[in-house]
């Protein structure tokens, strides 16, 4: 999040904006649009200890998800989190259905980089995460991997199968990958 306490601060002192961009990791631009926007607003350090940077970011630039959402159409996430699952399908792929939908019924729809935001948000309350303590050297996964591959057959140019094994050690997460001819126990 932008440092907005921070810019208003280093402004107080006189220091230029390259610096102040310098000091709070933010763009020269953005120093100049928070400032020129404090300017319009009478906002000026020092601030009262209730101003945070997420109270003054709404101050100043009010939140940008309230004007999309009126606007624009948003996505299907549930239809979009079982359609990710399948092979083959990706967020372009969805994107393009997803503004094909909007022209025939006339609503706006999202840009690609916004489209992605939305979903990766969506994915973010879904996502159960758990921390497993592994010891090293103690257990491996393995399974066989997605579609097979070709291998060609130098002499014969005959197009040949691959399947691919792979296993991870647990704690190091270093893959080891060979490709057999089937998929059976002995290979």
């Amino acid at each position: 999040m932008t440092k907005y306490r921070e810019i208003l601060r280093l402004a107080s002192l006189g220091l230029s904006q390259q610096s102040i961009a310098d000091s709070s990791g933010v763009s020269k631009k953005t120093v100049n649009r928070v400032l020129k926007r404090a300017k319009e607003l009478n906002i000026f350090w020092p601030l009262e200890a209730n101003e945070t940077d997420a109270v003054l970011a709404e101050k100043l630039f009010p939140s940008a998800q309230k004007q999309v959402s009126s606007t624009k159409r948003m996505p299907d996430f549930n239809y979009i989190q079982k359609e990710l699952l399948r092979n083959g399908v990706n967020k372009k792929l969805l994107w393009t259905e997803y503004l094909e939908e909007c022209r025939q019924s006339g609503d706006d729809p999202l840009m690609y980089s916004q489209f992605c935001y939305y979903i990766q948000q969506d994915e973010q309350k879904c996502r159960a995460t758990m921390h497993i303590n592994r010891k090293p050297g103690e257990q491996i996964e393995v399974d066989w991997a997605g579609d097979p591959a070709q291998i060609t057959d130098p002499d014969t140019g005959e197009i040949i199968p691959a399947f691919l094994f792979v296993g991870v050690m647990t704690y190091s997460q270093y893959p080891y990958v060979e490709a057999f001819i089937d998929e059976k126990q002995r290979a």
